[in-house]
């Protein structure tokens, strides 16, 4: 079965520096667009950045952009977020999903991401 395993998460200080990463297996991985998305207590999943199926193409939140970057090893079935700049706002769960939408603008709607892992917890002290 298909599974997204995150890790890389744990405790910063806020101008402190992040990166996760999400290895997946059941799957094709370079058929799938990925995306990772974020829930901090109380608040709905949103997300934060995709990419495409090849790297080539990218999408990230406005509050995000400019500090996180996504990107992906199709060798090594891993797809990762690197943080810079951590605020207490990122504060989360940070969560990897796998899209079957192959083609153009990597998604960013959590309805059109399959498989999501199980999440891992990214905190920034102040």
């Amino acid at each position: 079965q298909v599974q997204l395993v995150e890790s890389g998460g744990g405790l910063v200080q806020a101008g402190g520096s992040l990166r996760l990463s999400c290895a997946a297996s059941g799957l094709t991985f370079s058929n799938y667009a990925m995306g990772w998305f974020r829930q901090a207590p109380g608040k709905e999943r949103e997300f934060v950045a995709s990419i495409s199926w090849s790297g080539g193409s990218t999408v990230y939140a406005d509050s995000v952009k400019g500090r996180f970057t996504i990107s992906r090893d199709n060798a090594k079935n891993t797809v990762y977020l690197q943080m810079h700049s951590l605020k207490p706002e990122d504060t989360a769960v940070y969560y990897c999903a796998a899209s079957i939408v192959c083609f153009g603008v990597p998604p960013s709607k959590k309805y059109e991401y399959a498989y999501w892992g199980q999440g891992t917890q990214v905190a920034v002290s102040s």
